[in-house]
């Protein structure tokens, strides 16, 4: 068998308004690690909005582009999603980070209720039609919870508290008929039946390298699947 290579979907660069930059990185090192190439797109649309990230604070006057500012975290390698073709593709990887909820579907704004951008639902629906396997980590499980009715996923426990923060998504994939299912920072859960592998990533408050960790037994799995 030849070299498996991976599609990556990146959202911009940087957690409060795109992609959350130590997990691209820990799905970069796993896959080099395991002999896989990593493929980046991103989609050429504008952000929804820019984030000061020393303040937390929207920048009003600021307008940034999804691909330009992914490019940022590939060197200058990523494509337009526009170009993906999934032929010649094994799997598909969506990192976290808000990103995902602001550029890659309405998830931040709307809820249960998003929508998820053309291409990367497109995307997403023709790996699964290929029955080639999807990882998505940290919020991006939320685009196979809409995407695919009834799949599993984990974004790690359903119980709000310091350790899980975010644990109300939990609740409310649920209530879009999705199956949560709760695992720790350094766990995933398979959903064999969508060839689905999530873990919770950063929607845990645990050290980088429980993360890093969480992400590369994902990574792992995605590969063994292809």
């Amino acid at each position: 068998m030849g070299q498996k290579k991976v599609a990556v979907i990146l959202s911009g660069c940087g957690v409060y308004d795109g992609s959350e930059v130590h997990e691209v990185s820990a799905v970069m090192v796993h896959l080099s690690r395991e002999g896989a190439q990593a493929v980046l797109f991103a989609p050429n649309v504008p952000q929804k909005h820019v984030v000061n990230h020393a303040t937390g604070q929207p920048m009003e006057k600021e307008e940034r582009n999804v691909l330009a500012e992914s490019a940022r975290i590939g060197r200058g390698n990523v494509k337009d999603l526009d170009l993906l073709k999934v032929q010649d593709l094994d799997a598909l990887i969506i990192p976290g980070g808000f990103g995902v909820a602001k550029n890659l579907c309405s998830w931040a704004s709307e809820g249960k209720d998003c929508s998820v951008s053309e291409g990367v639902e497109g995307a997403i629906r023709a790996f699964h039609a290929a029955g080639k396997p999807l990882g998505l980590c940290c919020i991006a499980p939320v685009l196979a919870a809409k995407i695919l009715p009834g799949c599993e996923v984990t974004v790690g426990h359903d119980a709000e508290c310091e350790t899980w923060p975010y644990a109300q998504t939990a609740q409310a994939l649920k209530e879009m008929g999705c199956k949560h299912v709760n695992r720790s920072v350094g766990e995933i859960h398979v959903d064999p039946k969508h060839k689905l592998v999530t873990t919770s990533a950063f929607m845990c408050n645990a050290p980088v390298h429980e993360i890093h960790d969480g992400i590369g037994k994902m990574v792992h799995e995605v590969l063994r699947m292809a």
